[in-house]
């Protein structure tokens, strides 16, 4: 074990981290590098909770010994033995001062939802003042759910991470400002191109081999559905679980009731939900409701479902491949996500719009259209001013691929601007 946790903590020797693309919510981590709450980083597989840690650990090298900095990653096998025994994690602090000679103040521990009962251990380290920081991440929404989390109510702060937004992606791209924007449309329109494709996972984003950025999507997938789904959720129908979420996949941005999957896909409604709430957990997936001021509207009415990436809807059912619509709505829905918002859909038989964002105090009305034309012009405007007229908007949106105007009170803007803010 000593030679693993040597090899996870590289940093030891004073070398920082290299090859890391830069993350925003990385900039608001390091600023509460001196709260002593516990942070705790949750999100899909290979989102970047990692390289988040490693840019937190760069950034504390420059100001203490990196050998009191304590790097964990709970999927390496070679910590299996820990995983069934909380108690057994005060080996990893003590292994740690015994190589270094240096006592760890700072501790990430990676993918910790593998150890059962981890949040006892971490809850006695934080009471009892062992460390001055603990940061965790873990891949299930329902990491802090249990009994046991419970008791870390009030010590922590929660964070959850996405694949790169569009934001991040110019950044690295290295358009900074909105006239290097402009100034580099068929640039942008490239981005986003691929991004409706292969979606924003960074390993993905790096390769410019389509074969190889698909095999990446389909391994994430299959990991995501077998280890983050499957075996934390206790799913025995693991073949009825698949033709599921193929399912959802397949029938992506459309509206649907359990009865219609249950009939089609001949699965009881009780499981269809249990697997849904699986693969929300698991962050793959989310199931939005139509936006209601009633919570018993809400539970009632059809859903709809949106892919947290676009490779997965891009790659995983070949129905998509060539369906831009889909693919773009649902990149819309992807970046309305990364930013916190809270979604609905609306759609009550005479008209629907796309998105109902509440953000902050205001209630924005998002129609997606990835080309305006005169067959479909008139379709997208009535949702959006009949949606004003139903409830109380602050602005009402229009957005496409690169098409710019203004109908109405109807503001039209390309994607890619619209996210520049």
């Amino acid at each position: 074990m000593e030679k693993a946790i040597i090899s996870h903590n590289r940093h030891w020797k004073a070398q920082p981290y290299e090859g890391l693309f830069g993350r925003d919510i990385a900039s608001k981590l390091i600023k509460q590098i001196d709260y002593k709450e516990i942070e705790v980083i949750q999100g899909i597989r290979r989102s970047g909770k990692s390289t988040i840690f490693k840019l937190l650990i760069n950034h504390l090298m420059q100001k203490v010994n990196p050998r009191s900095i304590l790097y964990i990653n709970f999927d390496d096998p070679y910590f299996s033995e820990l995983w069934s025994d909380s108690k057994k994690l005060y080996t990893l602090l003590e292994l740690s001062e015994k190589i270094n000679g240096v006592k760890p103040d700072y501790v990430f521990f990676d993918e910790i939802q593998n150890v059962e009962m981890w949040e006892k251990f971490i809850k006695a380290i934080y009471d009892n003042e062992v460390v001055k920081k603990i940061y965790v991440t873990g891949s299930n929404s329902s990491l802090l759910s249990s009994e046991y989390a419970v008791t870390l109510s009030g010590r922590y702060l929660k964070t959850v991470v996405y694949p790169l937004s569009l934001k991040e992606i110019y950044t690295i791209e290295k358009i900074n400002s909105y006239f290097d924007l402009l100034d580099s449309t068929p640039k942008v329109l490239n981005i986003v191109d691929k991004m409706m494709e292969f979606g924003s996972f960074a390993e993905v984003y790096k390769k410019e081999d389509k074969e190889y950025q698909r095999a990446l999507i389909l391994n994430y997938y299959e990991t995501i559905i077998l280890k983050d789904c499957v075996a934390n959720h206790g799913i025995r129908e693991v073949k009825q679980f698949k033709e599921l979420s193929n399912y959802l996949i397949s029938n992506g941005a459309s509206l649907y009731a359990y009865s219609t999957i249950s009939k089609a896909l001949g699965i009881n409604e009780n499981s269809i939900k249990n697997y849904i709430y699986a693969l929300e957990d698991a962050y793959l997936y989310q199931e939005l409701k139509q936006f209601s001021y009633s919570l018993k509207g809400q539970v009632r009415s059809k859903k709809k479902g949106y892919l947290i990436d676009n490779g997965f809807l891009g790659n995983i059912s070949f129905r998509f491949s060539q369906n831009r619509g889909k693919l773009f709505e649902n990149l819309v829905y992807s970046e309305l996500q990364k930013r916190g918002y809270e979604i609905f859909v609306f759609n009550d038989g005479s008209f629907e719009c796309d998105f109902l964002v509440k953000k902050e105090s205001e209630l924005l009305a998002i129609q997606v259209c990835y080309e305006l034309h005169s067959g479909n012009q008139e379709r997208e405007v009535k949702g959006l001013l009949s949606i004003a007229k139903k409830f109380k908007v602050s602005k009402q949106i229009l957005l496409t691929y690169n098409q710019e105007e203004s109908i109405e009170k109807i503001e039209v803007v390309p994607f890619w601007k619209y996210f520049w803010e």
